[in-house]
C-alpha cells in the first residue's frame, strides 16, 4: 500500500521540527526537575509527602498517555501535537506556584496528563518522519531531548547559583517553550481513516508490546528516580551545596545527551543486545555508587554512570514499538504508559523508601531494575510485525529503502536496533 509523502513538509525539514519539540519537552523537564528542592524547602514536606505528591503526575500521565492516538485520528497528528504543548508548557508554573501540598499534588496531576500526552505525539511523529527519511532518527531526536535536559537543567543551576525566585525563574521558560507552536505546521500530518466501530478509550496492548515496554520499564525507573531525586540525594546524604545539588542533574542529563548523540554509532558496531546489556551493566554500577556515595563527587560520578547506560534504551523500545500494528502511536502509548509511568512513579516510590528508611538505600531499588536491562536486553532483538504489509511496517535499516512516498514488503525480520541506526 502507498505511503503519502508529508503534507506541506519535507522530510528533513519536518525531522528538524520535530527534534525542536523534543528538545522543548526536555526543556521543560529537566526545569521542573531542578526546582524539586526548591518547591520542598518553600513547603517544608517530608520526602514521603513529596514522594506522594510526584506521584500525582505519574496518574495524570497514565491516563492522559493512551489518549493521545485518539487525538491524532480525530484531529490529524499536527493538531493532536499543538493541544499536549499549549497543556504541557502551560501547566508548568502551576507546581511552583502551589501554596501546599494539596495543591502541588493537583497541580502535578495536571501538569503529568501534558507531559504524558506530548511524549506520545512527538515520539508518533518521529517514527513517521524516520519512515520517510528511510534511515533511523529516533535515537538523534532523544538525543535533542536529552539535550533539551541539559540546557533547562543548567539554567536551573545557574539560577539556582543566582537565588531566583523559583517562579520566576519558571515564569520565564513557559513562553520560550510556547514558542514551539511555530515549527509544529512543519511535522507530518498523515492521518489515518478511523475506525468506522467505536473503539475502547483503552486497550491492553499486545504482547510484543508489553515485552518492549517492560525493557522500557527498567531503564525509566532509573531515569525518573535520578532526574527528580540527585538534587534532594546530593543536598541531604552528601551535603553538597545548592548549586552543586542542582549540578547533579545536569551531570546527569550531560551523560545522557553525549550517550544518545552517538548512541546509534554504537548500536551499528556492536548491536543492540551487545548495546543494552553494556549500559544496564553500566547503571548498575552507577546505582551502587550512588548507594555508597557519602561526599558529593562519587554520587555525581554515580549519577553520570546511570546516564549513560540507560541513554540508548528509550529509543530503541520505542523505534522497535513503532512497527508493531497499523497505528503506531497507539503501539508507542502501550509502551510510553507502561514504561513513562514507571519512571513518574519512580521519584514517588524511592521518597517513600526513603520515608521508612533512608534516600541512598532507596537507589538500591534502582540498581535491582538496572539488572532487568542485562536479563532483558535478549527482548529488543526483534521486534515483530504484526501486520508485515502495512503502511506501519518498517524495513530493515541494512537493506535498501523505497523512496519517500512509496510502500515497502514486511517480511516480518525487524530488528530493534535497526530503528536506532546511524542518521
Amino acid at each position: 500500500m502507498p505511503q503519502p509523502e508529508i503534507p506541506g513538509a519535507r522530510p528533513p525539514r519536518a525531522r528538524t521540527a520535530v527534534g525542536a519539540v523534543f528538545a522543548a519537552h526536555g526543556v521543560a523537564s529537566g526545569t521542573f526537575a531542578t526546582r524539586i528542592p526548591w518547591i520542598h524547602d518553600r513547603l517544608d514536606v517530608g520526602t514521603g509527602l513529596l514522594g506522594l505528591a510526584l506521584a500525582c503526575a505519574t496518574v495524570g500521565a497514565a491516563l492522559a498517555m493512551p489518549l493521545a492516538p485518539r487525538l491524532a485520528l480525530r484531529y490529524g497528528p499536527r493538531a493532536g501535537m499543538r493541544l499536549p504543548i499549549v497543556w504541557c508548557f502551560g501547566t508548568l508554573l502551576l507546581p511552583v506556584l502551589a501554596p501546599g501540598l494539596l495543591w502541588l499534588c493537583l497541580a502535578l496531576l495536571v501538569l503529568g496528563a501534558g507531559l504524558g500526552l506530548l511524549d506520545v505525539a512527538m515520539n508518533a511523529q518521529g517514527v513517521e518522519v524516520e519512515r520517510e527519511l528511510g534511515r533511523s532518527v529516533m535515537s538523534g531526536l532523544h538525543g535533542m531531548w536529552s539535550v533539551g535536559t541539559l540546557l533547562g537543567g543548567a539554567v536551573g543551576a545557574l539560577t539556582t547559583h543566582l537565588e531566583l525566585d523559583g517562579r520566576l525563574h519558571t515564569a520565564l521558560v513557559v513562553p520560550v517553550l510556547l514558542a514551539v507552536l511555530l515549527v509544529v505546521n512543519r511535522t507530518p500530518d498523515h492521518r489515518i481513516a478511523e475506525p468506522v466501530e467505536p473503539q475502547p478509550h483503552f486497550v491492553r496492548p499486545p504482547r510484543a508490546v508489553l515485552a518492549i515496554g517492560l525493557v522500557g520499564l527498567c531503564a525509566v525507573f532509573a531515569e525518573g528516580a535520578s532526574m527528580d531525586w540527585s538534587g534532594v540525594y546530593l543536598r541531604d546524604v552528601t551535603g553538597s551545596s545548592p548549586t552543586l545539588a542542582a549540578g547533579a542533574y545536569t551531570a546527569f542529563a550531560t551523560t545522557m545527551a553525549v550517550a544518545r548523540l552517538s548512541g546509534d554509532a554504537v548500536v551499528r558496531r556492536f548491536g543492540a543486545v551487545t548495546t543494552v546489556r553494556a549500559g544496564g551493566v553500566l547503571a548498575v554500577v552507577g546505582a551502587a555508587v550512588v548507594t555508597a556515595a557519602r561526599t558529593p563527587s562519587p554520587a555525581v560520578a554515580g549519577f553520570a554512570l546511570v546516564g549513560v547506560g540507560i541513554a540508548v534504551v528509550v529509543p530503541l523500545c520505542f523505534a522497535a514499538a513503532g512497527r508493531v500494528g497499523d497505528v503506531p502511536g497507539r503501539s508507542i502509548a502501550g509502551v510510553a504508559t507502561l514504561a513513562y509511568a514507571s519512571g513518574l512513579a519512580a521519584p514517588a516510590l524511592v521518597g517513600w523508601i526513603a520515608e521508612v528508611s533512608s534516600l541512598s538505600f532507596s537507589f538500591g531499588l534502582v540498581a535491582v531494575l538496572a539488572c532487568g536491562l542485562v536479563l532483558g536486553a535478549g527482548l529488543l532483538r526483534t521486534a515483530p510485525h504484526t501486520t508485515a504489509a502495512s503502511p506501519a511496517a518498517s524495513p530493515p535499516a541494512d537493506r535498501p529503502r523505497p523512496k519517500a512516498g512509496h510502500g515497502s514488503e514486511g517480511d516480518g525480520r525487524t530488528v530493534a536496533h535497526e530503528g536506532n541506526a546511524s542518521d
